[in-house]
């Protein structure tokens, strides 16, 4: 039985994230990187410094209590530090040390190579009617879980 294209988007979307990080994974092994480690330090990087511990969870799409283990070790190989809130003693921010910022960079390069290569054959035009695309689609999803919640 033959199925219309869109009946399977829903696996393509979430077959490409896999092996994008994937892709990214094996190319970082080599640094000694778990995905969860160079995807915090990453999303940090791009967030900035001084991101509350909550803050930095929900931008990753994980619990905060989940992030708590990845920081810790994180800040036993001396690329983070936590530091308290002023405003707030409970809440924890995130800093990015100095020598986290060579693995950064190393980090970019590698992420910034495979994106070039999995978006091969797509002009700027289409890239970013992609992102505009997805975009929607990950709204129309916040919007479906903001309702259901309230149900």
């Amino acid at each position: 039985m033959h199925r219309p294209m869109h009946q399977n988007i829903g696996f393509q979307l979430s077959r490409v994230p896999r092996l994008w990080r994937a892709v990214i994974d094996r190319r970082l092994a080599p640094l000694g990187l778990t995905q969860t480690r160079w995807i915090t330090l990453y999303h940090l990087w791009r967030l900035g410094d001084g991101q509350p511990q909550c803050d930095l969870a929900r931008a990753i799409g994980v619990e905060a209590p989940s992030l708590v283990r990845t920081l810790d070790q994180l800040a036993e190989q001396g690329l983070i530090e936590r530091r308290g809130c002023d405003q707030d003693r409970r809440t924890k921010r995130i800093f990015l040390t100095p020598e986290a910022t060579p693995l950064l960079e190393q980090i970019d390069a590698v992420v910034s190579q495979a994106r070039g290569e999995m978006l091969a054959g797509l002009d700027d035009a289409e890239v970013e009617q992609l992102a505009s695309l997805l975009s929607r689609i990950e709204e129309n999803g916040l919007a479906i879980q903001a309702r259901e919640d309230v149900e």
